[in-house]
C-alpha cells in the first residue's frame, strides 16, 4: 500500500491469476541415520515413532516422528558442492500425522542470504506424500519477500531409501511487496 509505514507498495499482477514473483527450487534433506552420516546429514528426527504406529501399521508410517533441518536449497538439483553455498537454506521441522498412510506436516522458513535474495518465505501445510503434487501455504516473508503470500506445489523429485529425499518447490507469490 501507497504510503505505508515501510514505503513499500503491494504489487498484485493485473491478472489475479497470474503470480507476481515465481521460482523453482530443489530441497535437498539427508536424515542422520544414527551412524556414520554425521558429516552431511541436514535433518535428524528428535523422537522415534510411537507405539501406536508400529502396532497399528506394517507400512512404517512413523506416526509421531518429528524431525527438525536446516535443508540446503538449490536451483538445480545437484547438492551444492562443498564451500559452494546454496540458494537459500529451510530452516524448520516436520512430523508424520498420518496412521494409515506416509503424511507429513511441515512449518519451516526458506532463508535467503545472497546477492540474489535476502530474507525469509514462510511456509506451512501440510504434505500428502502419496500425491504426485501437493500444495503447502506461503504464509509471510521478510525482507526481499516482505508479507509474501502465495502457494510452493511440492513433488517429490528423489528418494534414496529411508535417509535421502529431494522435492521440487514451485513457489508462487500471488501477493508481494516492492
Amino acid at each position: 500500500m501507497a504510503g505505508s509505514a515501510h514505503g513499500l507498495e503491494r504489487l498484485v499482477s493485473s491478472n489475479s491469476n497470474e503470480p507476481c514473483k515465481k521460482m523453482t527450487l530443489y530441497y535437498h534433506d539427508i536424515l542422520y541415520d544414527g551412524g556414520n552420516n554425521t558429516a552431511n546429514a541436514t535433518s535428524s528426527g528428535i523422537t522415534k515413532p510411537t507405539a501406536l504406529s508400529t502396532s497399528r501399521s506394517k507400512n512404517t508410517t512413523y506416526f509421531g516422528m518429528l524431525a527438525v533441518f536446516n535443508d540446503p536449497m538449490t536451483v538445480g538439483k545437484a547438492l551444492p558442492m562443498a564451500g559452494v553455498e546454496p540458494a537459500a537454506h529451510a530452516e524448520g521441522f516436520y512430523f508424520y500425522d498420518k496412521q494409515e498412510a506416509q503424511s507429513a506436516w511441515f512449518g519451516f522458513s526458506l532463508v535467503f542470504n545472497s546477492t540474489a535474495h535476502k530474507g525469509t518465505i514462510n511456509l506451512m501445510g501440510a504434505d500428502l506424500m502419496s500425491e504426485k503434487t501437493r500444495d503447502i501455504s506461503v504464509v509471510g516473508g521478510t525482507g526481499d519477500f516482505f508479507m509474501a503470500r502465495g502457494i510452493a506445489t511440492l513433488s517429490t523429485d528423489a528418494l534414496e531409501g529411508l535417509y535421502y529425499f529431494r522435492l521440487r518447490m514451485d513457489i508462487k507469490l500471488y501477493e508481494c511487496y516492492v
